[in-house]
């Protein structure tokens, strides 16, 4: 199977162009820019004429008139009564998609509106992904075999006349233009199965391994698929492939297992792709943080995650970041979403261009008992932890118990292959000294008798992947929710994993 033509040279005449645009970017003219242009698209709309978008002409003014939302918030105003048509609601027209995606802690299923607008915008995100690719390697050919997208089941629902709902993945693959089908992977009948694991047995079996140029995904779920493929094709399983583009979990735990089965020469690239939209790109090389896309169909804010439950939290926008602060994303977007908390937490290393590290969740943190541990502190912890005991850790998930007067944490890890007796007693101990480090209230509760010593139980391999089958979320974009701070959610999580028998 061969794609029609080598395309990689009109790839690289665009890149010439659009990097050069790149470098001479302002990126606060840019930005206020941008977002003057959404707001008078989206004047007459409901959320428009609600929040006076006709009469807002800066961003301090757009701040002070639009109010920030998370989801609930959103829903409860403006969705609930309108979903599954939303006509001229958060955007002109009829919005066609909405995106299924799951929350981490609560569980519950959001419903992000996708417009077209958005989806050319994501598209022109990946262009430049591309760019900074083949700029980076100059022999780089990444068209001339295909591309292997590995989302979950493209199979989307229509909810309503022109309205279609599902996977983000799926929206993406039932808009690749039929020109381009033939340098894309996997065709229809392969992308629409919904079985996960059929899916990837049936993947592992006619993918055309010497073809494959371009590959991308959640990690957890390329290291899968990887696996699969070297199982029948041996290593590496996709000789050709030149590009590996991974988002969505931590890449840190799978670099090295996935790099087993890299050909030489393969590179890795990071993106920041989200349900409301392309956040960011890596430009440079693996661990230097991702460019802040500032030009495709969203404006970005930024509020110090220390100030997230303030009343009057302070809003930054790329004119007043700064580096080494912990921010929760904020989007304003051609989707019609407007002072939209994302729910992630990002870190700047550069202003200009601005560059930024995502660190975590705004719903990854641990704060049950006041010790107020963030996620990337949890992160940290774990792995120092796996490395004191010489593990590598597949999965994992950390939530509060309680235990009489006092509370503890208790970590649930799945290694990657056999752990040593007396891992579990290695990894509680470690923990527990690296958080004591690394976190004043939580060494002070320690030291008080609030907090007990953590616990890990040490789960059997395929165990969370178990659990995430059972509740309906396996494969895709689905990833297990590393912290699980509501005590109920996470004590049934741990019945499941048969944890409460360990």
């Amino acid at each position: 199977m061969t794609v029609p033509f080598d395309s990689t040279p009109f790839l690289r005449a665009f890149a010439v162009h659009r990097l050069w645009r790149l470098r001479g970017m302002d990126p606060a003219a840019e930005q206020e820019g941008l977002l003057l242009a959404l707001l008078r698209r989206a004047a007459d709309t409901q959320f428009g004429r609600d929040h006076r978008f006709a009469a807002i002409r800066s961003v301090a003014a757009f701040q002070r008139a639009v109010p920030l939302r998370r989801y609930e918030a959103l829903h409860d105003a403006y969705l609930a009564a309108e979903l599954p048509v939303l006509e001229n609601v958060l955007w002109p027209g009829r919005t066609p998609y909405l995106a299924l995606s799951s929350g981490t802690t609560a569980g519950r299923t959001k419903r992000i509106p996708v417009t077209r607008e958005m989806l050319r915008a994501n598209r022109d995100a990946t262009l430049d992904l591309m760019a900074w690719h083949v700029a980076a390697n100059p022999a780089a050919r990444p068209l001339a075999g295909m591309s292997f997208m590995l989302g979950g089941s493209t199979a989307l629902d229509t909810v309503a006349p022109g309205v279609r709902q599902g996977d983000l993945s799926g929206i993406a693959a039932h808009e690749v233009p039929a020109l381009l089908r033939p340098w894309t992977w996997p065709p229809e009948d392969l992308a629409l199965m919904p079985d996960w694991d059929a899916k990837l047995d049936a993947l592992a079996r006619r993918t055309p391994v010497d073809d494959i140029t371009t590959l991308s995904g959640t990690p957890s779920w390329l290291l899968v698929l990887l696996e699969r493929l070297a199982a029948r094709a041996g290593t590496p399983p996709l000789p050709t492939l030149e590009l590996l583009i991974h988002g969505g979990v931590a890449w840190a735990p799978y670099r090295d297992r996935i790099a087993r089965y890299l050909p030489p020469g393969c590179s890795t690239r990071e993106v920041y792709a989200a349900s409301e939209g392309f956040i960011a790109i890596a430009d440079r090389g693996d661990g230097e943080g991702m460019r802040l896309s500032l030009d495709h169909g969203c404006f970005f804010e930024f509020v110090p995650v220390a100030e997230l439950d303030s009343d009057n939290p302070t809003r930054h926008w790329v004119a007043t970041i700064e580096t080494g602060i912990d921010y929760a994303v904020v989007v304003s977007s051609c989707a019609g979403l407007f002072g939209y908390l994302i729910g992630d937490t990002v870190r700047f290393i550069d202003r200009s261009p601005p560059r930024l590290l995502v660190t975590g969740r705004t719903s990854w943190t641990l704060s049950a008992f006041g010790e107020h541990l963030s996620g990337e502190e949890i992160e940290t912890g774990l792995r120092d932890a796996a490395d004191s005991a010489g593990i590598a850790v597949a999965e994992y998930a950390v939530g509060p118990e309680f235990i009489g007067s006092a509370g503890r944490h208790r970590w649930f890890v799945e290694p990657v292959g056999a752990a040593p007796a007396g891992t579990a007693r290695r990894m509680a101990a470690a923990l527990d000294a690296a958080l004591r480090a690394t976190n004043d209230d939580y060494a002070a509760h320690r030291d008080g008798a609030q907090l007990a010593p953590p616990q890990v139980v040490v789960v059997s391999e395929g165990a969370f992947a178990a659990w995430m089958r059972a509740e309906g979320k396996i494969g895709g974009q689905h990833k297990v929710p590393r912290v699980i701070a509501d005590p109920d959610r996470f004590a049934a999580m741990a019945a499941a994993l048969g944890a409460d028998r360990a």
